[in-house]
């Protein structure tokens, strides 16, 4: 199932009443690497008051989730930044809210707030970029087609990988699962049923949004 995901790390910073929130968000694909991202921040950061994190890991209609308040009041930091990651669409995403505290104590309501905002920040701010399963396809071609497929490909929105220059040419080529078919029959009818690439592979890809 194809989801957004954030396509780089990012990070934003707010200031309430003399307290910095510094909220960094960065892809994860696994707990663990959920884990080493929420520790690298910590030690980024090693003096600050508060480490607030949440992640999801998946997306779509398989995700696991996981915040913390990291000392703050019993639901008043990682739960609403949480629900603002689960509000985003993103998946494979985690946040650590840093807080440097100002000498002003905000409140429960205020604290919720805070942490709202400062993850609202990041997450509106960090371009997006589409988890897809793709094919990879390696394809032998003569010289006269070879335009021609390079055009086929970029009409179907497809990578060309490589190209290696010998009695033929050799493509190593990238389409979404869902684009693989119909580029093996463009290419069909381009060389009057002469070609066929072939499947070398099928992995998770990031392609950014439009």
């Amino acid at each position: 199932m194809a989801y957004p995901v954030p396509a780089k790390e990012i990070r934003k910073e707010i200031v309430i009443h003399a307290s910095r929130f510094i909220a960094t968000l960065s892809p994860v694909f696994s707990v663990d690497e959920a884990k080493a991202f929420i520790a690298r921040i910590r030690t980024e950061f090693s003096d600050a008051t508060h480490h607030v994190p949440a992640y999801l890991v998946g997306g779509g209609n398989s995700v696991l989730a996981h915040a913390s308040d990291d000392g703050e009041p019993s639901g008043t930091a990682g739960r609403p930044a949480l629900a603002v990651l689960k509000g985003s669409g993103l998946g494979d995403v985690a946040v650590v809210v840093t807080r440097y505290f100002g000498g002003t104590k905000l409140g429960t309501g205020g604290l919720v707030r805070a942490y709202t905002q400062a993850t609202q920040a990041v997450v509106a701010a960090v371009p997006r970029a589409e988890k897809v399963m793709a094919d990879t396809l390696l394809l032998a071609a003569p010289y006269p087609l070879l335009e021609r497929i390079r055009i086929l490909v970029a009409e179907i929105g497809g990578e060309i990988l490589d190209e290696e220059f010998g009695a033929d040419v050799t493509l190593s080529l990238r389409f979404r699962v869902d684009d693989t078919a119909r580029f093996q029959a463009g290419l069909q009818q381009l060389s009057a049923g002469r070609l066929a690439a072939e499947h070398m592979g099928t992995a998770e890809v990031l392609y950014p949004e439009a």
